[in-house]
C-alpha cells in the first residue's frame, strides 16, 4: 500500500492530541466565566441560532472581553484546523460583537491562525486525506503552482480572494504541492481581508439578514473578482514577457 493511502496510528494519535489541546483551552475559558446557564453556547447552524448566541454574548463581552476573545479565537482556529463548516457564522458574530474594525482584525487573525494550523497539520498527516478526497483537484493545483512558481504569491492571493478553489482545500493541499509557508501566510493574511470586511459588515446589521445569500450582493462579488484579477495580473504579465523574450532566441537558433 502506498504512503499516501495509509493513515498510520501515530498520525491519528497526533491528530487526537491537537484536538485535545484545543478542547482543554476551551474548557479553561468556560471555567473562567461566571456561573450561569450556558445552554446557548453552541456552534450556530443558521442565522436564527446565531442571533440567539449574539444576544447572550453581548451581555458578557463588555465585562469578560478577554475570555470572549480567547474563546472566540480558540473556536475559530479549531474549526479551521479540523475543517468544521460554519466559520462564516463566526465571522458574522465578530461583526455583531466587536464592530467593523475590531471584527475584521479578529476574523483575519483567527482565520490566518487556523489556516496556518491546518497547513502544518496537513504537512504532517494530511497527504492520505487530500489524495483520497481531491485527487483530480490536487493534480490541477500542483500543475498551476509549478507553472507560477516565480509569481506564486500573486497566484495564491488570487485563489484567496476569488472562489476558484475552496479555502479548505487550499489549506490542506498547499504544503503537499510545496507552497512555502511564508507565501501561504502572506496570501492568506492579505487575501482574506476583502471577504472578512464584507462578512463582518453584514454581522453589524445581523438582524437585517434573512439568509446567507444576502451577504454577497453583485457589488461585493464584483469587487472581490476585481481584486483577484489585479492580484494575478503580475503573473500574467510576467508570463507574456517570458514568451516574448524567447522569441528572438528561437529565431536565432533556427537561422
Amino acid at each position: 500500500m502506498g504512503r499516501e493511502e495509509r493513515f498510520p496510528v501515530w498520525e491519528a494519535a497526533l491528530l487526537a492530541g491537537v484536538a485535545a489541546a484545543f478542547a482543554t483551552g476551551l474548557v479553561g475559558v468556560y471555567l473562567s466565566m461566571p456561573h450561569s446557564d450556558y445552554s446557548f453556547l453552541k456552534l450556530p447552524k443558521n442565522l436564527q441560532e446565531l442571533q440567539i448566541l449574539t444576544d447572550h454574548l453581548e451581555d458578557y463581552t463588555s465585562d469578560y472581553t478577554v475570555q470572549v476573545l480567547v474563546g472566540y479565537c480558540a473556536v475559530y482556529i479549531f474549526m479551521q484546523t479540523f475543517m468544521i463548516p460554519g466559520t462564516i457564522f463566526m465571522s458574522l458574530l465578530a461583526g455583531a460583537l466587536f464592530g467593523q474594525l475590531g471584527g475584521v482584525a479578529l476574523v483575519v487573525f483567527a482565520a490566518t491562525a487556523g489556516a496556518s494550523s491546518c497547513y502544518f497539520l496537513s504537512k504532517l498527516i494530511g497527504k492520505p486525506l487530500v489524495f483520497s478526497l481531491w485527487p483530480d483537484k490536487l493534480g490541477f493545483f500542483q500543475k498551476q503552482v509549478a507553472k507560477r512558481r516565480e509569481k506564486l504569491l500573486n497566484y495564491m492571493l488570487f485563489l484567496r480572494v476569488t472562489p476558484t478553489l475552496p479555502n479548505t482545500f487550499i489549506n490542506l493541499a498547499s504544503p503537499i504541492v510545496d507552497v512555502p509557508y511564508h507565501i501561504f501566510f502572506l496570501a492568506t493574511f492579505i487575501g482574506l481581508i476583502p471577504a472578512a470586511y464584507v462578512t463582518v459588515r453584514a454581522g453589524i446589521v445581523l438582524g437585517d439578514l434573512s439568509s446567507l445569500s444576502d451577504l454577497y450582493d453583485k457589488q461585493s462579488i464584483a469587487l472581490l473578482f476585481l481584486i483577484g484579477v489585479v492580484s494575478v495580473t503580475p503573473t500574467l504579465l510576467g508570463k507574456n514577457e517570458k514568451q516574448q523574450g524567447k522569441g528572438p532566441e528561437m529565431v536565432a537558433s533556427s537561422s
